[in-house]
């Protein structure tokens, strides 16, 4: 099992509740298909250009976030994911598609599939009406996930997989470095909030709930990903 004890002790804690669901999501048909390159050309163009349209909601309800919040030193570490997202990872998507004829301006008309709609209305809902715990859990196991693929997928890809810059940019120390942040303002915010004693506190069945289901709408963002409409 790949170790993602630098991630945290609350995503751990979570991740551990919700285990079965989090090996369907992170060792998905999907994510071994990438890992060993042998992906449908056709359906990770499509992935990216979906992942383009979730990732402008993911960067919104980032922003979200900064707003749920009163301390400087959370608006910090959720600007900084916020600008990795929108100066970083939607660039990859941008520079990926446009290498295979497909122009930005049709990566803003792309139409969301109901699988990604579901996902990220989740995500934003949880900030709308809830508080800044409910939205942070919402959005993290697609942070988790994402690092924890990285690490199992590098060692065990050769590397003329046409897949291999994808698997870099989650592998790449910087994305790792995103991780470990995102779980140390995960970890200081449960403790901030619900005290070292967490896991008896009455919010901690609800934040699982949200990690839960963020979690099984990522299975289901890969299984839109695995068909051409």
């Amino acid at each position: 099992m790949i170790k993602t004890d630098k991630y945290g002790i609350v995503f751990n804690a979570m991740k551990s509740n919700a285990l079965d669901d989090w090996k369907k999501y992170t060792q998905h048909q999907f994510v071994e298909r990438i890992g060993n390159g042998s992906l449908d050309r056709k359906l990770y163009i499509k992935y990216l250009m979906q992942d383009y349209v979730f990732l402008i909601h993911f960067s919104r309800a980032w922003a979200l976030l900064i707003a749920k919040t009163n301390s400087i030193n959370e608006m910090r570490l959720a600007s900084k994911t916020l600008n990795s997202l929108v100066n970083e990872e939607i660039q990859l998507h941008i520079k990926t598609c446009k290498a295979e004829g497909i122009s930005e301006e049709q990566l803003i008309k792309t139409e969301e599939e109901l699988n990604n709609l579901a996902y990220t209305r989740f995500v934003l809902e949880s900030g709308y009406s809830g508080e800044f715990l409910d939205l942070l859990v919402a959005l993290s196991p697609c942070v988790f996930g994402y690092g924890e693929i990285g690490l199992k997928l590098k060692p065990i890809s050769k590397n003329n997989n046409q897949y291999i810059s994808w698997i870099d940019t989650y592998f790449c120390k910087e994305y790792q470095e995103l991780c470990i942040s995102v779980g140390n303002l995960l970890d200081k915010a449960i403790l901030d909030r619900l005290g070292n004693n967490f896991e008896n506190n009455i919010i901690w069945p609800k934040l699982n709930k949200i990690f839960l289901t963020a979690t099984k709408l990522e299975i289901n963002f890969w299984e839109m990903s695995l068909r051409l409409e």
